[in-house]
């Protein structure tokens, strides 16, 4: 088999980085963990699963939706493709201030009936994930610092790239629902736990964004 049929394949540096930056952004605390532990608390470990499989079936729909924006973006224009990455920089600049400013956002209050069918709580965690503004952006500004202009392969590394990001944010999500109540017993009793995630997000992204911003012309 030609290795031209993997050509879609980032490189493993950037796979490393990438990497890197979707476990801190998954331990980040934001609606979809929230509403994974709290369906998790009000409806079994069957309904956090059922949250969190609608919210990555949300993140798919994200990737494919942003492969196909950004890939014609830079077919048609490459000066409007770096423009994004740059705009992409500054969107992660500001999730690294915002981060250190205002902190985690994790809640587990129960709202609704306390247990619906796992059919409804799939619709509700695809309709949180669709519906979240800074998942859009997330996908649509930072996917594309994973890619250059002019590189054929664009779209299929887009698509990689957002799987790939669904196939690591699984088994954490999973492993998160299992020890739900450990997990929220470790975060009550430790609130500077939160802080300690909220400013390894800032450094992360915000060291991230400004090699974005530097680089970028």
């Amino acid at each position: 088999m030609s290795f031209s049929a993997f050509s879609f394949l980032p490189d493993l540096d950037t796979l490393f980085l990438f990497t890197a930056a979707s476990v801190v952004l998954f331990a980040t605390p934001g609606p979809d963990m929230s509403l994974f532990l709290a369906k998790t608390v009000q409806g079994g470990r069957a309904a956090g699963i059922a949250a969190m499989a609608g919210a990555m079936t949300g993140a798919a729909v994200h990737t494919l939706l942003a492969a196909l924006g950004v890939s014609a973006l830079l077919a048609a224009s490459e000066t409007g493709f770096a423009v994004l990455k740059w705009v992409g920089g500054l969107y992660l600049l500001w999730l690294a201030v915002d981060a250190v400013r205002n902190g985690s956002a994790l809640s587990v209050k129960a709202t609704g009936p306390n247990r619906i069918g796992l059919r409804a709580t799939w619709l509700l965690g695809l309709g949180v994930n669709l519906t979240n503004p800074k998942v859009i952006l997330f996908f649509v500004t930072f996917l594309p610092q994973f890619v250059v202009a002019g590189d054929p392969d664009a779209t299929g590394k887009l698509v990689f790239l957002g799987l790939y990001f669904i196939a690591v944010s699984v088994p954490l999500a999973v492993l998160m629902i299992l020890g739900a109540e450990r997990v929220l017993a470790t975060v009550r009793a430790r609130p500077r736990l939160l802080r300690g995630i909220d400013l390894a997000f800032a450094g992360v992204f915000g060291v991230f964004a400004l090699k974005i911003l530097t680089a970028t012309r």
